[in-house]
């Protein structure tokens, strides 16, 4: 067929001029290929076509001509394509790919002087419609591949037009970041974004395109510009022997991104922080950042910018943790040989996230090796962990799994306390990813989790709990613009309480919760100045709130199962990542929610305008299995914008609105394993909250420093507290015991962040204040006069300091200092006798505070030698937690002894606790 067309081309160029076919043609298509509709015409007419099957691509086209001439139906079907086509006046036509034949020499193409003419717009003089030449150079410039780019149409006087692609690797087909493509005879080049994306403009004709980046290959491509279009490449990773080098990646991400009050922590750089037990404690080392805190030592559940515990999104490769935590929260529920790294929400949550309020934890599985068996391993005095990373399928698929646990059980018989001595505790976790490349398009995740606890405070009671996860991610690319996944996952949390003593009155007690989720989660780039992500979600929550039954066939507990909850969240959210200039970029995003509270169900209907009480039911409903109680929606704004005063400073303001359907139940002052979930029904509505945000960012020395301020103010309503005493555990009517109120907290957080040198680390510190209000018309309903207080963790000043010195390659030392201001307590102010019966007032909620809290923590880190050809690599952590032996209050309680009221203080860790462990990878 090539040879056939080269000698119609030798025939064309006989012609003196080509004939414009006028003979009239009736055809119609629907749904066919170009190849088809050419060959339809082909069979209707007395034209034969000549081309090259390879031009044609899998497009369909469908279309109805009458009584149209060859040229208009030619020119109508092949205008989305890169084919032009010549008519010859022997009833022959040629179809050509991106130039076109041309019947004449251009002008002057002898070099005779053109004659000057005079036009009405000087700027036509300079545009011209000529054919496209260029040489082919030397034998070595042959070799050289060229891309013709584009549609050459006649008339079209451009001066100038877009090339724009992707840039991807050649065996894992992600994109390629930070690369260069130029032009050196132009003087123009261009940098690949995050994702690989490029885009230049280049006047018509042939360049010599260049690609440069550390990693990938150089490649010189000769593309020949006709019109606007794309080219994608695919490079091949470069290994070259180097000397010592410093490799810098993001160093500018805190100045440069657009989201409001973001972190990203990665669990290698975590290793050398020193934490109880030996630890590396991701979690906890994001509560060394502004804005984030606990609420004790020892305490599960994380406090983002004031707000519970239960309004942060814990997330596992898209799957929710419900309790992060292992034994009373000293220990992270996340294996850190397993994890790659976290990102933190706190300020501007991202659109396709909901239904929390104050922060989204996203924690991504690291993905194993698909080329080579490794793993890493550690041993501690408690715990111990093994990772392993097995390929598969070479170059396609492998398989992470990781489990740990602990192998001893004198923590707690070492407390300072005589009543846990003969407490015992034990947890383990494991988790395990597999991954499949299919091709450059098409790729899969599949994630497993599961963590048990086990644990005995008292002689009499075993306490237990355990998460459970699964998580199936399917990512498809459509096109170099569009990209999407579809996400499945399923958590399920639980506890268990076995009591047993000689009274006989012994039973088993268990809680659950199960959610399940699934989503589209869309990407699509418009250009270089529009990224959208786009999507759909739905949840279901079941909930079954407690059962009891008895243990025994002499004890007195009646079963009890309180009714199940069921509730459907769906959501659609639209995200639009606008660069306004170089200087200014907006992300502004919207989230639509719709929940229903499910049945099946019987619900009390209380009297409007008066406490929810057994006094004041008026009606009880009946609702069938998944027939609506009631539902709840609302629109949510994600906007965050950034300016750049200058490359190396910016200024970025948020705003977020943000709707919460499920709620914790817990009159503790921390979050508790036993605590319990309450799913918002027709008494008990969302809570809902406003967070408004501005920061500035700077980066100074060739970013060796990060500095930042950060305000932020934020008003929530319908926040969850309870009445003095309340009952919440196997209470059939808890909304009798539920009061909900209005919240405030506002704060400055300051971070500076030493990035290189031998001394590292970060400062991070956080004035805040946490409120609430509870105010109602009757005395049960108001708390504090109905005016604010501190919340439960409210903590004004909070100061973290970590930093790291690496005396050599293999030495370093670690510390970590933390102060905090003491959590509010209610204290009693008195006592009076009423009636023979002695009762104690108290003060107003929370207007005293725990004495203030502080530790420092150091460690010694030696690393093993740098040998390349050895089994494993080594590491040693010396470290000793609490080395000033400061007694810490846990909690502050009070008894009576006596007649007289005395104040007992509670702590986890009063003296220091030296640690030695171990860790290798091979």
């Amino acid at each position: 067929m090539k040879k056939i067309l080269l000698f119609v081309f030798l025939i064309c160029f006989q012609f003196v001029t080509a004939q414009n076919i006028q003979d009239s043609l009736s055809v119609s298509f629907k749904n066919v290929s170009i190849k088809e509709a050419i060959l339809e015409i082909e069979e209707s007419s007395s034209y034969s076509f000549y081309f090259i099957e390879d031009w044609f691509d899998g497009s369909t086209l469908s279309g109805d001509y009458k009584n149209e001439d060859v040229n208009t139906i030619l020119s109508d079907i092949l205008k989305k394509t890169d084919l032009n086509f010549y008519i010859i006046n022997i009833n022959q036509i040629v179809l050509i790919k991106n130039n076109i034949i041309y019947d004449e020499l251009p002008s002057g193409f002898f070099g005779r002087k053109q004659t000057v003419v005079q036009v009405e717009n000087a700027q036509d003089v300079t545009r011209r419609d000529n054919p496209i030449f260029y040489g082919e150079g030397t034998q070595k410039q042959q070799r050289i591949k060229t891309i013709n780019i584009g549609k050459k149409i006649k008339g079209n006087v451009k001066d100038s037009f877009t090339l724009k692609g992707i840039v991807t690797d050649l065996k894992s087909g992600k994109p390629i970041p930070s690369l260069a493509l130029f032009v050196n005879a132009l003087g123009k080049g261009v940098v690949t974004d995050d994702e690989g994306y490029y885009e230049i403009i280049l006047p018509p004709g042939a360049h010599m395109l260049e690609t440069q980046s550390f990693g990938s290959e150089d490649l010189l491509t000769r593309v020949v510009i006709y019109n606007n279009g794309e080219l994608n490449l695919s490079l091949n990773e470069n290994y070259e022997q180097l000397g010592e080098v410093y490799i810098e990646s993001n160093t500018d991400a805190n100045v440069v991104e657009v989201l409001a009050g973001t972190e990203t922590i990665k669990f290698e750089e975590i290793k050398t922080i020193p934490l109880v037990l030996g630890e590396r404690d991701i979690l906890k080392v994001a509560t060394t950042l502004p804005g984030i805190s606990s609420a004790g030592e020892g305490a599960a559940g994380y406090n983002v910018r004031g707000g519970k515990a239960d309004q942060n999104l814990i997330l596992l490769d898209n799957g929710v943790i419900f309790n992060p935590s292992h034994f009373f929260g000293l220990f992270s529920a996340l294996n850190p040989f397993t994890s790659g790294e976290i990102n933190i929400y706190k300020g501007s949550i991202p659109a396709k996230y909901g239904g929390r309020l104050s922060s989204v934890f996203e924690i991504n599985t690291k993905n194993a090796s698909t080329q080579k068996f490794g793993g890493e391993a550690s041993i501690g005095p408690v715990t111990g962990n093994l990772a392993l990373e097995i390929p598969i399928v070479h170059e396609k698929s492998g398989l992470l799994i990781g489990g740990r646990g602990t192998f001893s059980e004198y923590i707690l018989r070492n407390l300072d306390e005589e009543s846990l001595n003969n407490s015992e505790a034990s947890f383990y976790d494991l988790v395990g990813k597999y991954h499949h490349n299919f091709d450059d398009k098409n790729s899969l995740e599949v994630t497993g989790y599961y963590s048990r606890d086990k644990f005995s405070v008292s002689s009499d009671s075993l306490f237990s709990y355990s998460n459970r996860l699964a998580s199936f991610k399917y990512d498809h690319k459509f096109n170099n613009r569009h990209s999407g996944s579809l996400i499945f996952s399923n958590s399920d949390y639980q506890f268990n309480i076995d009591y047993e003593n000689h009274l006989r009155n012994s039973f088993r007690s268990g809680y659950r919760i199960n959610e399940s989720e699934v989503k589209f989660d869309m990407q699509y780039r418009l250009n270089t100045k529009h990224s959208f992500n786009y999507g759909i979600s739905s949840k279901l929550y079941l909930v079954e709130p407690g059962e009891i039954e008895p243990l025994g066939e002499d004890s007195p507990i009646q079963p009890l199962s309180i009714q199940e909850e069921k509730g459907l969240e769906s959501a659609v959210f639209l995200e639009d990542s606008f660069r306004i200039n170089d200087q200014l970029t907006l992300n502004a995003g919207v989230r639509y929610s719709l929940y229903a509270a499910l049945g099946e169900s019987t619900n009390r209907v209380y009297q409007d305008g008066l406490p929810k009480n057994d006094a004041t039911v008026i009606d009880i409903l009946q609702y069938d299995n998944n027939e609506v109680i009631e539902t709840y929606h609302g629109a949510e704004a994600r906007i965050s914008a950034r300016y750049l005063l200058k490359p190396d400073l910016s200024v970025k303001a948020g705003y977020s609105n943000t709707f919460q359907y499920i709620h914790t139940l817990s009159n503790n002052t921390t979050i508790s394993p036993t605590d319990i979930y309450k799913l918002s029904d027709a008494n008990i509505e969302p809570q809902r909250a406003t967070q408004y945000t501005l920061g500035l960012f700077k980066n100074i020395y060739d970013n060796m420093y990060e500095l930042s301020v950060e305000g932020y103010y934020k008003n929530s309503d319908d926040i969850l507290d309870f009445e003095t005493g309340a009952n919440l555990f196997l209470n059939e009517n808890v909304e009798t015991e539920v009061l909900q109120g209005e919240g405030r907290s506002y704060g400055l957080e300051f971070l500076v962040k030493k990035t290189k040198g031998r001394l590292n680390g970060w400062l991070g510190y956080t004035y805040s204040k946490s409120e609430i209000k509870l105010d109602g018309d009757f005395a049960e309903q108001i708390v504090n006069n109905g005016e604010y207080f501190p919340s439960n963790f409210d903590k004004p000043h909070d100061l973290s300091i970590v930093a790291n010195y690496k005396v050599t390659k293999r030495f370093s030392f670690s510390a970590n200092f933390a102060y905090q201001t003491g959590r509010p307590v209610t204290y009693p102010t008195g006592k009076f006798n009423f009636n023979g019966s002695e009762f104690v007032t108290y003060s107003d909620r929370n207007k005293f505070r725990i004495p203030d809290y502080y530790r420092l923590d150091v460690s010694f880190n030696v690393e093993g030698n740098h040998k390349i050809k050895k089994f494993a690599h080594s590491f040693w952590n010396i470290s000793i937690y609490n080395v000033l032996g400061r007694n810490n209050p846990y909690s502050v309680f009070f008894v009576t002894k006596d007649g007289k009221i005395e104040a007992l203080q509670s702590s986890i860790f009063s003296i220091p606790i030296p640690t030695i462990t171990y860790n290798f990878k091979f």
